[in-house]
């Protein structure tokens, strides 16, 4: 037996409950991971609460999670012994417990010199932040407005931004979180919280507007994103503001002659571009190119914890469970 947390049922952070759960063994193509860190993402506290049944099919009890950080601790038929004790991430159907179960093409090499905390880190919001960026096509001098810009994947956008060349306005919500996008390479930022926020950022852009808009709140927050779209300009949204997309008029959207994409119906990415783009994101964090903020780090038990702090909009950064001493 091993420890994991279970949803017993959908509700709030409270029906997250520690539990012994039977051990994970590695099918034919799959690995076992002993993880040091597990990772946690939005999605994770949308699923708990019963979210998106069409798209993830959870059934009461399961273990939350989609993978982390840690050491192949065996393999099963037909896949290399030779990755048993490598350091690695993996993405998987679960992740908070002390091993996952991953098929081998979701697992990459930690780079050395790259902690567990930091590679579990990119290994969802690494990935989502390059796929956006490449699809986006980030030009050298153009502006580029991000919301949710203190979150795992938007502080990773607002530094690829900067490396391209474009100038970043930042938007979330209180200067804690405004201080950090400015410290990872915002040139403007604007707090979300304050009424008739799009108009300020148009007034940095001399009144155009972004010419490229990442809008990772969804919901709301991400229809008024979209008033800051300069005329001709893209708008790719990726956020689930408490379960809820952007959903944009296409009419308002023809007028504004702006093309709006909605990342989270694409459906899932093809396996062999996931791998292509974790390991960019690992090899791109191991040379001090990105860095990912971890803001919260909690011990498994306390798993409900990270889900109270994600819901109420305190975490700066990532947040992580601390697995093992591995």
């Amino acid at each position: 037996m091993m420890r994991a947390i279970q949803v017993r049922e959908f509700g709030g952070p409270e029906v997250l409950t520690p539990a012994d759960v039977t051990e994970p063994v590695a099918g034919p193509g799959e690995v076992v991971v002993t993880l040091a860190v597990a990772d946690v993402i939005y999605l994770d506290t949308l699923l708990r609460g019963g979210w998106g049944g069409e798209f993830f099919p959870l059934k009461p009890p399961y273990v939350p999670g989609g993978g982390g950080a840690g050491r192949v601790s065996a393999v099963g038929e037909g896949v290399d012994p030779g990755w048993v004790g490598r350091r690695v991430v993996a993405r998987a159907a679960t992740g908070y417990a002390e091993q996952i179960v991953a098929d081998a093409g979701a697992v990459a090499e930690i780079p050395d010199g790259l902690g567990f905390a930091e590679a579990a880190a990119v290994l969802h919001d690494g990935v989502t932040a390059l796929s956006l960026a490449r699809d986006a096509g980030i030009e050298k001098g153009e502006w580029v407005l991000v919301t949710a810009a203190a979150g795992g994947a938007g502080s990773l956008l607002v530094q690829l931004a900067r490396e391209a060349g474009a100038r970043v306005v930042a938007a979330a919500r209180g200067e804690r979180k405004l201080a950090l996008a400015r410290e990872l390479g915002a040139e403007v930022t604007v707090d979300y919280s304050q009424e008739g926020w799009q108009q300020r950022v148009r007034e940095a852009t001399a009144g155009a507007g972004a010419d490229l808009v990442f809008d990772g709140a969804g919901g709301p927050l991400g229809v008024a994103a979209f008033e800051a779209v300069a005329k001709g300009g893209r708008f790719v949204t990726y956020g689930t503001s408490n379960g809820g997309f952007a959903e944009i008029d296409p009419q308002v959207a023809e007028q504004r002659q702006a093309r709006v994409h909605n990342a989270l119906e694409d459906g899932p990415r093809d396996p062999a571009g996931v791998r292509e783009l974790l390991a960019q994101a690992l090899a791109l964090t191991a040379q001090g190119r990105i860095r990912p903020v971890i803001g919260a780090t909690y011990p498994l038990e306390r798993a409900r914890d990270a889900h109270v702090s994600l819901a109420e909009r305190t975490t700066v950064g990532k947040s992580l469970l601390l697995v093992s001493a591995h």
